[in-house]
């Protein structure tokens, strides 16, 4: 019985298994391509950060951060049906919390550290259950605006906060070494993917619960959903508070890469982008979110300083990478109207029936 299940299990797991393998590879296979070493250049007993290998590692770092923010955007958005304009609220708080504790508080950095993202769960956790219980009886477009306000109000509030900085912001330098990209960025990669993977996990066995059936009900009809029986505001809380939660966390990766808190963080456009690559991967699908997340991010990294030259005409892609992520977005949309994996599913499962 028990080897069934393992047969099972590898049989229809065995790609998240190979990719999980290759993550977990990637700095060595990267290190042993391009002759870099995953742990940078020793000089004396430091390590500067410096390589094809460590490049590579920040790119996938900045990747997982972005994914498990665009993740947090579908639990919501995708399989409970409630849209957001505020979730960059939560990303920017997660490295400010985090970063406020650790620098302000004169804490050991490792008990900082490990204080600071036990703070950043807990106010994300209560702010987001607080915001959802407040406004969540609003509908629609009522209760994205509200967050939209909300978000704006912590962004003018931050931006002009003298403790943090105002709109310069402040500088993230006292951190433990182990975690520290500037010096150990392994070790802040290899967190970053436990991340990564914890929070794909942890939302497709969600999702596939009783619990994630009743998200998927409030998505399709909630009207529906509360004359069966089920309390949709519950529900519609445990999604919003658990979103709230994983934004904040990515909020801290990307704050522990960057090194540097601002009030960007809490910029709408974290949200803007949350909900792009979100459309553009699959609304409602598990690997949408990622792979809309690496792809767009991937671009924006490879055809950054990239020009095109028609005739007399050269084009900057860095320059019109706005204009060329809208011309994306429409092109997606009008050709995989669900998403590139919401559509490739809807075509094999078309072509399953035949």
């Amino acid at each position: 019985m028990a080897q069934n299940r393992l047969t099972r299990f590898l049989r229809n797991e065995w790609i998240y298994i190979v990719f999980s393998v290759l993550l977990v590879l990637f700095p060595h296979i990267v290190g042993g391509i391009t002759g870099s070493s995953p742990f940078g250049v020793q000089r004396g007993s430091r390590f500067i950060m410096s390589g094809a290998a460590v490049y590579w590692m920040s790119i996938l770092i900045d990747i997982f951060a972005l994914s498990v923010l665009v993740m947090s955007y579908n639990l919501m958005f995708g399989f409970t049906g409630v849209i957001s304009f505020g979730h960059a609220m939560f990303f920017g708080l997660g490295g400010y919390l985090l970063g406020m504790v650790t620098q302000m508080t004169g804490l050991p950095p490792d008990l900082a550290f490990f204080v600071g993202v036990a703070l950043v769960i807990v106010v994300s956790a209560v702010l987001g259950l607080g915001i959802g219980f407040a406004t969540l009886r609003l509908r629609g477009v009522y209760f994205a605006i509200f967050t939209l306000a909300v978000s704006e109000m912590v962004l003018i509030y931050f931006g002009r906060w003298a403790v943090t900085g105002g709109e310069d912001g402040f500088a993230l330098s006292t951190i433990p070494v182990w975690i520290d990209a500037a010096q150990s960025r392994i070790n802040l990669y290899y967190v970053s993917l436990i991340l990564f993977a914890g929070t794909f996990v942890f939302i497709r066995r969600l999702v596939n619960s009783p619990a994630g059936a009743v998200f998927k009900a409030i998505r399709e009809n909630e009207m529906r959903a509360q004359a069966i029986g089920f309390n949709t505001l519950r529900f519609k809380l445990l999604s919003i508070t658990i979103a709230s939660v994983l934004a904040g966390c990515a909020g801290i990766i990307h704050a522990l890469l960057a090194k540097k808190i601002g009030p960007e963080m809490l910029n709408v456009s974290h949200t803007v982008d949350a909900l792009l690559m979100t459309i553009i991967g699959g609304v409602g699908t598990f690997t949408g979110p990622i792979l809309g997340a690496s792809g767009l991010t991937l671009a924006d990294v490879l055809l950054r300083e990239a020009t095109i030259t028609i005739g007399s005409l050269t084009i900057d892609i860095g320059d019109s990478w706005l204009l060329i992520l809208g011309l994306i977005f429409v092109l997606v949309v009008l050709i995989f109207p669900f998403g590139i994996v919401g559509t490739w599913n809807r075509l094999r499962m078309r072509f399953a029936r035949r």
